[in-house]
């Protein structure tokens, strides 16, 4: 027989066994437990069928639909779990833990696999990925205006061995207007959350982890609350450099981009910018003058950022000056602030 256990012994067996997600593909696509492999005991259609079924006639009549969806299934189903994984061993959930996952869970059984099922489903694992957000850690933030560096200056951190979370890898979003550029699409908001959650618990919750100063929001993606609540009253190592050298960086970094992308980006801040701002930045961006545009932006975000940072508690922020963008030294200069 399959053998239900919690969220806390799922995701400890995880490490070492495989998880067979057996929602519809829309489901799974919304949002998965990372890592997870897909097997639909039921497609898109069929999933809607059997919820018309259930609405609209009775259980049973569900039931039966459902049977005649899985029956020739089956000798597929089991296939395709066997050539996924070299193991012998799986773990199964659906949305609830109720009858699809019971149902692969028999199936895999009959073939010979050991089968544990996830009690309360995929909905139990999503409530305890937004408890954990609310859970104590050490937390320093690295700050810094923009086109300061700041995620390269994380990764540089990561190379001494300090513990980071780059947020806006997660997010696939740098943050500004321009953070789309050279982005593949945004996650959903779910996926994004699940994402986070893994690498924190992979992070060890006795030592301090580094994440980048940000606004609730990258991109479309919110950071959650109960994580932001703690990012704003912790500790922020701030990076100040040079204008000069902050609007250099921006234009290498993003000046590759077509002229008309970064025509749109400018657009998106307008309103923020003010009219002349904009229609300078535009015309030096078409007259090839991208650093220009850039430095105009640049005062808008300078402004924006210097509002948020006054926000925080003065004695929280720690003001590291330096003169050059050489993340090396930056991250061997603050590393220290995590202790």
């Amino acid at each position: 027989m399959p053998t239900p256990i919690n969220i806390h012994d799922f995701i400890e067996l995880s490490k070492e066994h495989p998880i067979f997600d057996v929602r519809s593909p829309g489901e799974y696509n919304y949002g998965h437990i990372p890592g997870a492999i897909s097997l639909p005991l039921f497609t898109d259609e069929e999933r809607a069928v059997i919820g018309t079924a259930y609405k609209k006639e009775s259980r049973e009549a569900a039931v039966n639909k459902g049977l005649a969806f899985f029956g020739p299934k089956m000798k597929e189903l089991a296939t395709t779990a066997k050539k996924s994984t070299k193991g012998t061993i799986f773990l199964v959930h659906c949305w609830r833990g109720g009858m699809r996952s019971a149902s692969v869970a028999w199936l895999l059984e009959l073939y010979g696999f050991k089968v544990y099922l996830l009690i309360g489903g995929y909905k139990s694992y999503r409530h305890f990925v937004l408890e954990s957000f609310s859970e104590d850690r050490k937390i320093v933030i690295l700050g810094g205006r923009t086109g300061s560096g700041k995620t390269i200056i994380l990764k540089e951190l990561e190379k001494l061995g300090e513990q980071i979370i780059d947020l806006e890898q997660l997010a696939h979003h740098k943050g500004s207007s321009f953070g789309a550029l050279g982005e593949t699409p945004q996650p959903t908001q779910e996926m994004f959350e699940n994402e986070l959650f893994l690498q924190l618990q992979q992070t060890d919750k006795n030592k301090t982890v580094w994440l980048e100063d940000e606004s609730n929001r990258i991109g479309s993606m919110v950071i959650p609350s109960s994580l932001f609540d703690k990012m704003r009253a912790c500790k922020n190592v701030f990076i100040d450099l040079p204008f000069e050298i902050r609007s250099q960086y921006l234009t290498e970094e993003y000046g590759k981009f077509k002229p008309e992308d970064l025509k749109d980006a400018i657009k998106r801040i307008e309103k923020r910018l003010g009219g002349l701002a904009t229609k300078t930045a535009l015309e030096a961006i078409d007259s090839g003058n991208i650093k220009h545009a850039f430095e105009l932006c640049l005062i808008y975000y300078d402004k924006t950022y210097t509002y948020g940072k006054n926000k925080r508690n003065p004695e929280s922020v720690i003001n590291c000056t330096f003169e050059k963008l050489e993340a090396s030294v930056i991250a061997e200069g603050i590393k220290n602030y995590s202790r």
